[in-house]
């Protein structure tokens, strides 16, 4: 069974896991935005160099599996 999308745009993260105060926010957002335009899995953090998942691909694997990823597309407010 799949779970339930929120109700907001897969290029906008819940505030709890990306702060809109959040110093590299306009970054991070524009490298998830390459990612999900390209079809991707993720993109690297610009601040850390770690590797994130994107929403899109989060949302295609149908299900949230609880780690708390910054893009997860389940998060609801």
């Amino acid at each position: 069974m799949r779970d339930e999308l929120a109700g907001r745009p897969l290029t906008e993260p819940h505030p709890a896991r990306l702060s809109p105060e959040h110093p590299g926010r306009e970054r991070i957002l524009a490298a998830h935005a390459a990612a999900l335009a390209a079809g991707e899995a993720g993109y690297l953090d610009p601040d850390t160099g770690l590797f994130v998942l994107s929403a899109g691909f989060l949302a295609r694997r149908g299900t949230c599996c609880g780690r708390g990823c910054r893009h997860c597309p389940y998060v609801a407010d």
